[in-house]
């Protein structure tokens, strides 16, 4: 038996030091490229583009804006998301648009935040506040006494519960209900369900969507968004990532309460209406270039490209 044990150390070791590879700690650094193609227009055209926010975990600076057409910047009221109105017309088809920011961003932990966490105990489009979820909710935190530790049951049970799988038809829109009948989904999904368990036991939890920056490399492409949760106890936001930790099991530990430095926050909450408003409604999340033209959707497709920076001492 002690050969087997030992071979199974040696493993468990090797996976944990692999996973670790895809994590930043302490902080990370990196310039962000985010380009645009606006496609054959036949009409006048409004355009909102997701801007990063400056907090205490991460800073965000602009270095140049590249655009065929005026632009201004907006928020949304309820989650002061920071936005790119633009206004493309006929005039302006297949001309590019481009950003450049750089980024500073320190791992984040549990922390102390102003204002009234309460806001986040509202239910959502498609995170819903029902009877099923709380008795689900009460069920699994039954031997927990306090909030943390609620939210820690919560976390193993979507965990234990939920499968990472982006097949079939669904998944992908932050469906909670999706989420706890399908047993499969996204970043999204999992998160969704995480969220709606949380304020069905009255804990305020939010969710926020953004870009992962892979760790092995320093410069390339990223592959799509990636979103995450944090709940409130104790006085403190929790952070938590269970879609990374059902793909990163050696890492479970870690993303209850923190995640790296190497990602970066776009938008937070869900059901964002900028103004102007946008004809199609509120954004589900808010990740992507959105157009309309003559009121309705067009769809765009955006490229993001990163390169790490040295850190400044």
């Amino acid at each position: 038996m002690k050969p087997l044990l030992a071979i199974i150390t040696l493993l468990t070791a090797a996976n944990i030091i692999a996973a670790e590879k895809k994590i930043i700690r302490n902080t990370d650094r990196f310039e962000l490229v985010y380009t645009m193609r606006l496609p054959e227009l036949k009409g006048s055209g409004k355009l909102w583009i997701p801007l990063a926010r400056t907090d205490p975990y991460q800073r965000f600076e602009i270095l140049s804006i590249s655009s065929p057409t005026p632009w201004h910047k907006t928020r949304d009221k309820v989650h002061q998301n920071e936005l790119l109105v633009l206004h493309p017309n006929k005039a302006t088809s297949g001309q590019q648009i481009t950003i450049r920011y750089q980024v500073t961003r320190r791992e984040k932990s549990a922390h102390i935040e102003t204002g009234n966490p309460k806001k986040h105990l509202k239910a959502e489009k498609l995170v819903p506040i029902n009877a099923r979820f709380t008795q689900i909710a009460k069920k699994v935190t039954a031997k927990a006494t306090s909030d943390l530790d609620k939210g820690k049951a919560i976390y193993k049970h979507v965990l234990e519960h939920m499968r990472y799988d982006k097949s079939g038809k669904g998944w992908g829109r932050g469906d909670a209900l999706y989420a706890c009948d399908s047993r499969t989904g996204n970043c999204t999904d999992f998160h969704a369900y995480f969220i709606g368990l949380c304020r069905a036991i009255n804990i305020p939890a939010r969710f926020a969507i953004g870009f992962s920056i892979p760790a092995n490399v320093d410069s390339g492409t990223i592959d799509g968004y990636h979103c995450w949760a944090e709940f409130y106890a104790e006085g403190k936001w929790v952070p938590v990532d269970i879609s990374e930790a059902d793909k990163h099991p050696e890492l479970a530990s870690y993303y209850f309460g923190h995640h790296p430095a190497n990602r970066l926050e776009l938008s937070r909450g869900r059901d964002i209406l900028p103004k102007p408003e946008p004809k199609a409604g509120p954004f589900n999340y808010f990740f992507g270039p959105h157009l309309e033209v003559d009121g309705k959707e067009v769809p765009l497709k955006a490229t993001y490209e990163f390169k790490r920076l040295p850190i400044k001492k």
